[in-house]
């Protein structure tokens, strides 16, 4: 990532420089001239500025580097290369569907493929807060909701514009994502598809298990340790112990005095 964000910034000192305006021409993605030979073209649009603003590019920078350097650190250099790649290689085989469907070029930037950087850092570390504009602390799954909001928005005004191609370059960044990421998604959202710990026993439903299995006896509930049931004993309190392995009862004398099932 370091490598990336030098070369943005030298492309950016030199586009300010640039007196003729040309330069980021020589370096945008064009299909038509791609074609022609000038193959540097499938790399060199992900050097491109956004804007001119340098305190706004300064700041992307920054963020960029920041979340691309610890993503890397944290899934090594060669997963986080292929992340980048395949972001990379999905972004111009999506110009050249568009450019040879549609008969022209979209302008690919690296804008929606570094956001995506976001949400897999967003997904690996949800509760890191960073300071937004250096001084709003904000959780990164907020900031991945942001981003989201940006990508729906980018998508419905490209839609409302007519400019079809270009508003679905968010998909392409969300693809690679869930490709890449969708394994840390489902961790972070597993815990909560049950609100219930694993370990507390559900009493209604362990009753009506054991009850459809013991259909043909005349009790609901027998204490595993002393066979005690609560039609021989209709006082006796009954439990399930949610240490054991599957659904036992037990008597008030045994519950807490028992070899645990495993």
């Amino acid at each position: 990532m370091r490598y990336i964000i030098i070369i943005s910034a030298v492309v950016f000192v030199i586009h300010m420089m640039d007196q003729t305006a040309r330069f980021l021409s020589l370096l945008s993605f064009h299909p038509g001239l791609i074609m022609r030979g000038e193959v540097w073209r499938l790399v060199t649009w992900v050097f491109l500025p956004l804007n001119s603003n340098l305190f706004f590019v300064a700041i992307a920078l920054y963020f960029y580097h920041f979340i691309g350097s610890t993503l890397e650190r944290e899934w090594g250099t060669p997963k986080f290369t292929v992340y980048y790649i395949f972001g990379i290689l999905l972004n111009i085989i999506y110009g050249f569907i568009s450019w040879f469907i549609m008969g022209r070029s979209i302008g690919l930037t690296p804008f929606y493929l570094n956001l995506s950087m976001f949400f897999a850092f967003a997904a690996l570390f949800p509760d890191h807060r960073i300071l937004l504009f250096f001084v709003i602390p904000v959780k990164m799954k907020w900031m991945a909701l942001i981003n989201a909001g940006i990508f729906t928005y980018s998508i419905i005004t490209g839609i409302i514009a007519g400019q079809y191609a270009a508003a679905f370059l968010p998909l392409v960044a969300i693809f690679n994502f869930i490709v890449i990421c969708g394994g840390d998604v489902l961790d972070y959202i597993r815990p909560y598809v049950s609100r219930r710990p694993p370990n507390v026993i559900n009493f209604k439903k362990a009753a009506k298990t054991v009850r459809r299995t013991q259909s043909n006896q005349n009790f609901r509930h027998k204490c595993a340790v002393c066979g005690r049931t609560d039609t021989d004993s209709p006082g006796l309190d009954f439990r399930y112990c949610s240490r054991c392995s599957g659904y036992h009862c037990f008597c008030a004398d045994h519950i807490n005095n028992h070899v645990h099932f495993r």
